[in-house]
């Protein structure tokens, strides 16, 4: 499927700013089952923008503009095409082993409650890890309801299990956790999803996880929608957490009344025709 991206990301001061630093990570990479035909950022502020690779393995660009700013606008725009492979990644870069991965972040940190969930899941599931990984895929979404008011960017794997309650973050982060509970190693992802329901204007980005499986590599499984990636997926970048994969992190110098407005667009794009 070729899968065309917009994402606006909109600051708002309402008293100007002296100075803002970002850190982007929107640009996906080639790999095996998705090849990017084109992209670009724009900024509006006029800034140098440098662009490097983290230790992740992850396209990341560095934005330090001067002000006064009243408004920061960072557009990216561009189209990929992307196979199903069935959710295992492969042709990604590697810079760190399966093991790593093993670590407990304080956004991932598994709960007595998410391990005893956990725990009650690979026991039925039996003990091959890939069937363990798909029954927590398939219990998660009817045990997690899907709700943008309870959580935000800062709420960790167990306050949202509490809640039961959360957006894609807080239900990839309890995979997560659920899943390293287990022994299995397991990553953040972000990127987009396009729906084929016609929900093309989306108020952010998507996230899942992958867990690594003996044999197969990198799995991936999105936990919000009870799926593994198929090509209607588009990914983006990868860590231990969202911190490590966030679309836009940064901070401000002076100002305040920060507003922020995010608007991202994900459609289907025509294939070129073979002549």
């Amino acid at each position: 499927m070729r899968i065309q991206v917009w994402h606006d990301t909109t600051y708002n001061y309402s008293w100007p700013v002296t100075g803002v630093i970002q850190i982007l990570r929107l640009t996906p990479r080639n790999s095996e089952g998705q090849y990017v035909l084109g992209w670009r950022i724009d900024v509006s502020a006029d800034c140098p923008v440098s662009c490097h690779v983290d230790a992740f393995g992850n396209v990341t660009h560095t934005l330090t503009a001067d002000g006064p700013l009243s408004q920061l606008v960072v557009h990216v725009e561009g189209e990929a095409e992307v196979e199903d492979t069935n959710g295992v990644v492969k042709g990604t870069i590697e810079p760190f082993p399966p093991s790593l991965f093993l670590r407990e972040t304080p956004l991932t940190q598994a709960s007595e409650e998410i391990r005893v969930f956990a725990n009650n899941i690979a026991g039925s599931a039996g003990k091959d890890r890939l069937t363990q990984l798909h029954a927590l895929l398939d219990t998660l979404p009817q045990t997690i309801t899907f709700d943008t008011d309870p959580t935000h960017v800062h709420t960790t794997a167990a306050e949202a299990f509490a809640l039961k309650r959360g957006v894609c973050q807080d239900i990839s982060h309890i995979f997560i956790a659920a899943a390293r509970s287990l022994g299995i190693p397991a990553r953040y992802v972000s990127g987009y999803f396009y729906r084929a329901d016609g929900m093309n204007d989306q108020h952010a980005g998507h996230a899942w996880a992958e867990a690594y499986v003996d044999g197969l590599g990198w799995v991936g499984f999105d936990a919000t929608n009870g799926m593994c990636p198929t090509d209607s997926y588009l990914r983006v970048a990868s860590g231990l957490d969202y911190l490590n994969a966030a679309p836009v992190r940064g901070s401000r110098i002076g100002g305040e009344g920060e507003g922020l407005d995010v608007r991202v667009r994900v459609q289907q794009g025509l294939t070129q025709r073979q002549e």
